[in-house]
């Protein structure tokens, strides 16, 4: 690349709404995220698919709800009481991801922005699609709404499989 190609590069930026969990940044294309509001009671669904913490209802709309923890395998929110509600948009589908209170909407250069290293990517980890480089923090991690997504659907069916 040449260095007139990165410098156009740099003047290109990508808005990321952004969360922590457990010490690591993760980010959301703004472009994907319709509001960020005070996580609401949630309501247990039966029978629904194990990582569907429950269902919320916002503004008169039932949305299910994903805790960002536990969809990426870790230990569920800390603070749920505190905890914020991002409503996203992947493909048609509109769902609430429960995140960590402290969220911020960020800028950052799509220079900066890396592919996942290739051992992951090759290995099958599809739950972030990008990693931002940042010079005086730890990289921040870039999620894919459509793998959380199909996370969903793969716990519903090993669900119903061992049934």
């Amino acid at each position: 690349m040449s260095p007139t190609e990165r410098s156009n590069d740099s003047d290109v930026r990508l808005e990321l709404a952004c969360f922590e969990l457990e010490g690591a940044s993760y980010g959301v294309d703004v472009g994907q995220v319709r509001e960020i509001s005070r996580c609401p009671v949630l309501v247990p669904l039966p029978h629904a698919p194990p990582l569907i913490e429950g269902v919320a209802d916002l503004r008169g709309t039932v949305l299910p709800v994903l805790d960002l923890g536990r969809a990426l395998g870790r230990a569920p929110i800390a603070d749920p009481e505190r905890a914020r509600l991002a409503v996203l948009q992947a493909d048609d589908l509109v769902f609430g991801l429960r995140v960590s209170p402290n969220v911020e909407v960020i800028s950052v250069s799509v220079g900066d922005v890396e592919e996942v290293p290739a051992l992951a990517a090759q290995a099958g980890y599809e739950a972030v699609r990008a990693v931002v480089r940042r010079p005086d923090a730890a990289p921040l991690l870039v999620l894919s709404l459509e793998a959380l997504l199909e996370r969903v659907y793969r716990s519903a069916r090993s669900e119903e499989e061992a049934a």
